[in-house]
């Protein structure tokens, strides 16, 4: 498969022309994407503009280091004058006035884009069945998932809809639906991407990355979002590294840590069979496998879902219906109340007036009723579930128990890790404990949702850098991921290590 690279200098050359890529993206999208649902915004008149405005610049010797490039963006990251939803009826109106940091660096080195994926609502899921354009589908198998929350643009990369797309990853978003899709999904260090423009999870968490059919496009699409901005007080100021030439000049030995805790109970059998017969190959790659504890890893799942919750229960205060957000009609709401007073009243003239009196206290002024209706009618199941869950640990008498107690526990999380990272470069681990799982599935078994996200959170919780690469095909035909986890801001390393893995399939 032809790396942007290479169909970079076809298009110099003129072998390849970007109005006829265009259009075959164009006709894939037409053609897959009513059954995989992963695109939920596209205009094509406009991508033939772009693509030809683009070719122009590629003909007289001015276009960028994308120039080629075709990419979708996950409908969290804002485009001005695109519709962002978040896949959310609370947004489902709102129009972006701006564009993300890493939307104007893609423009700027030229990119073109195909159009908008689809996603689990405020990012909040492991399938991308939590959407209100419905759940897309596994282009492998389409009675299964695609993972989630960035489902959507794995889907769109694996069904061959575009070169490269944009996730966000808070707990394992990019690398989970990467590994259920077969393709490359890199989440960078924490801060080595601007969040500008990024619709808030959960703020400590949240990063932009990168879905790729190969290790050096997402190599190439890191470096060019990756750097410091100034409208993000949290983005870092470290040198970006030139990760393209650093895998393709890779050598010497690498170090890879295999931790135990990462191939324990509720790991399937064929996964873990491919992925340690994929290590046996490495170490014939100048690659040393070396034992690693990380002994707080059990405690990850509970202590990921008590902080981003908190966060997430924050972030999305602001949704209510007067500043931000879908608003429920208030004239219905004044109607409510207005029948609601009037039983009241009638029932007062029967006597029992105490009760009545506390009856009419709990009544709603109308603006907090308007509140309640719009983020009732706005939000769907599991983003509810999730505000009630972190609006719970962050309430009195519950702060220090839960949400401080898991604060410290991700400073242990992040210590292992910086323990490991002193006798090896990365860190391996199966991307997720099975294959994609059957669209319904899991729906009402929220529990077992979250447990997906087991082998990827970590790396959130430490800040730390990971990336899924396909491993190979399980028996029951669908693909499975191998993951790789790098200190701060040591990128390179787990592409190196990636580049390895892929070039044993090659």
């Amino acid at each position: 498969m032809n790396n942007l690279l290479s169909v970079q200098e076809q298009l110099k050359s003129g072998k390849l022309n970007l109005r006829d890529i265009s259009d075959n993206y164009i006709q894939t999208i037409k053609d897959k994407n009513p059954e995989i649902n992963a695109i939920v915004h596209f205009d094509e008149d406009e991508v033939r503009r772009e693509a030809s405005r683009i070719q122009k610049k590629i003909d007289d010797g001015l276009a960028g280091n994308l120039a080629g490039s075709v990419i979708a963006i996950k409908d969290v990251i804002c485009e001005k004058g695109k519709k962002v939803t978040c896949a959310s009826h609370i947004l489902h109106n709102f129009e972006s006035v701006y564009d993300a940091t890493v939307i104007k660096k893609l423009r700027h080195e030229d990119a073109l884009f195909i159009g908008r994926t689809n996603m689990d609502e405020f990012a909040m899921g492991s399938s991308t069945e939590n959407s209100i354009y419905g759940p897309s589908k596994n282009p492998v198998n389409t009675s299964h998932v695609t993972g989630g929350s960035s489902g959507g643009s794995g889907a769109a990369v694996a069904a061959g809809m575009c070169d490269v797309a944009l996730g966000s990853d808070t707990g394992g978003s990019i690398r989970q639906p990467a590994s259920y899709c077969g393709v490359v999904g890199l989440k960078p260090t924490y801060s080595r991407v601007s969040r500008y423009g990024l619709v808030a999870y959960a703020s400590s968490f949240d990063c932009i990355g990168p879905f790729a059919n190969n290790v050096t496009d997402a190599a190439l699409i890191l470096q060019t979002i990756a750097g410091h901005d100034e409208m993000d007080n949290s983005s870092s100021t470290v040198h970006v590294d030139d990760y393209v030439s650093a895998i393709a000049e890779d050598a010497g030995n690498l170090r890879i840590g295999v931790p135990a805790e990462y191939f324990g109970e509720g790991l399937d059998e064929d996964v873990r069979n491919i992925v340690e017969e994929k290590l046996e190959q490495l170490q014939k790659k100048n690659v040393t496998l070396v034992p690693v504890n990380l002994p707080h890893m059990k405690y990850g799942i509970a202590t990921y879902y008590i902080l981003a919750t908190a966060e997430a229960s924050s972030n999305l205060a602001r949704y209510d219906g007067i500043r931000f957000g879908h608003r429920a009609n208030f004239k219905n709401v004044e109607v409510e109340l207005s029948e609601e007073k009037a039983a009241l009243q009638k029932e007062l003239k029967n006597g029992n007036s105490s009760s009545l009196d506390k009856a009419f206290a709990t009544i709603d002024s109308p603006l907090i009723r308007l509140y309640k209706k719009s983020r009732t009618e706005g939000f769907g199941t599991e983003v509810k579930r999730r505000i009630l869950l972190g609006t719970y640990v962050l309430s009195a008498g519950y702060y220090d128990a839960y949400y401080a107690k898991a604060q410290r526990v991700r400073r242990l999380i992040k210590q292992d890790f910086e323990d490991a990272f002193r006798n090896v470069d990365v860190i391996v681990s199966p991307t997720a404990p099975t294959t994609a799982f059957k669209l319904g599935e899991n729906m009402d078994d929220p529990l077992q949702m979250y447990l997906n996200d087991v082998y990827t959170i970590s790396a959130n919780l430490a800040g730390i850098c990971g990336i899924s690469v396909p491993a190979g095909t399980h028996p029951n035909g669908l693909p499975v991921g191998i993951q790789f986890m790098g200190n701060v801001f040591r990128e390179i390393d787990i592409l190196r290590a990636a580049k390895r893995l892929e070039s044993l399939q090659q």
